[in-house]
């Protein structure tokens, strides 16, 4: 009896213990919805970021789209000779779509593999968190250019600093900016060439198309030129430009003169500046050394110079030109002698006493 009952117990345990063939079948089978939930986070992980890049371009067409309604123009070209503030306004937002769309993908990109590996291995948590706490070791000493890159490129773009479109002068490289992102900026310069500057390695932004510019030009005539005569046609060229129906939108000031800045050998050095937009200073510095050159044909011009003034002497013209503002101060020969005036004591009574005569 005892032998038949562990027979049967052993066809039990037989029958219990999956086969081979069971075995491969399970894994499979464990191994195909891993690999389904894997692609299906792939999937979704597509889908999410191309649904927030739609958004991220939705807000950033319709920002440019009201400043272009405000303006009363139909493209961004024109928008240029609209108040800065509106151009100012589409060059950050649009600075700032491509910034969030690199965030967005980076971002979605590292919950998209975390949540992939979570599904394939599931029991790799353990370890994955040492994993995040060795890479974080790594970041913290072999990476620390990146993590500087990417927080002075935040700063950049927070403090609008520079934009898509922008003439910039980097240090490394002068030139328009084409693309910013969080770790680089695209700059081309006058010859085409793209160089791509790390945003870590910028100390100092030179922006050349916020507000306003300034152009300068030195006129040289010879020594015995009438300078009153030269400033008067100076200036008259300068305002027929300003007020020129073609030009009138690129300039923001009337035109100034600085006078005589130097007298070198059988020369005079006269200057003239005017206020423009930032974007117009080339076309406007070109017309006007046209027209100056066109208004002393006679008076013997000998040199036109445009002048980019540096150090001290550029800080200290920020502002233009310096006339001076207080009244001359009386010389002593200029004085004149003027009769002292009665009081109404005086008035009254008829005048001061006369001596020699007695009082009634």
């Amino acid at each position: 009896m005892s032998d038949i009952l562990q027979n049967l117990v052993q066809l039990a345990d037989k029958a219990a213990k999956p086969t081979v063939l069971e075995n491969i079948l399970s894994f499979l089978a464990a191994a195909g919805w891993r690999l389904v939930s894997a692609v299906a986070i792939v999937v979704g992980a597509v889908v999410a970021a191309w649904l927030l890049r739609i958004l991220i371009r939705r807000i950033v067409n319709r920002i440019v789209n009201g400043a272009k309604n405000k303006a009363h123009v139909d493209d961004t070209q024109a928008l240029e000779r609209s108040p800065l503030a509106s151009a100012r306004l589409v060059q950050r937002t649009r600075t700032l779509g491509t910034i969030l769309t690199n965030m967005v993908n980076v971002l979605v990109g590292i919950v998209a593999i975390i949540l992939v590996i979570n599904a394939l291995f599931p029991d790799i948590l353990g370890s994955f968190a040492l994993l995040t706490a060795a890479l974080g070791a790594g970041l913290g000493f072999g990476a620390q250019n990146i993590v500087k890159d990417v927080l002075n490129g935040i700063f950049i773009v927070a403090e609008d600093q520079i934009g898509i479109g922008d003439v910039v002068d980097l240090g490394l490289a002068t030139g328009i900016v084409e693309y910013v992102s969080v770790r680089v900026t695209h700059v081309r310069d006058v010859n085409g060439t793209l160089w791509y500057v790390r945003n870590g390695e910028v100390t100092r932004i030179g922006n050349m198309s916020k507000g306003w510019s300034r152009v300068i030009i030195d006129v040289t005539v010879p020594a015995d030129a009438d300078v009153d005569d030269v400033e008067k046609r100076m200036s008259d060229a300068a305002t027929a430009l300003a007020k020129d129906t073609k030009w009138r939108t690129r300039i923001t000031g009337y035109p100034e003169l600085w006078g005589l800045q130097s007298v070198a050998g059988e020369t005079l050095v006269l200057r003239i500046v005017m206020k423009t937009r930032a974007h117009a200073k080339d076309d406007v510095a070109s017309e006007l050394r046209l027209r100056l050159r066109n208004a002393l044909a006679d008076a013997g011009l000998a040199d036109l110079t445009a002048v980019t003034l540096q150090g001290a002497e550029g800080a200290q013209r920020v502002r233009g030109a310096n006339p001076p503002r207080t009244k001359p101060n009386p010389i002593a020969g200029d004085l004149t002698w003027k009769p002292k005036k009665k009081n109404k004591r005086e008035k009254g009574t008829g005048g001061p006493e006369t001596p020699g005569k007695a009082t009634p």
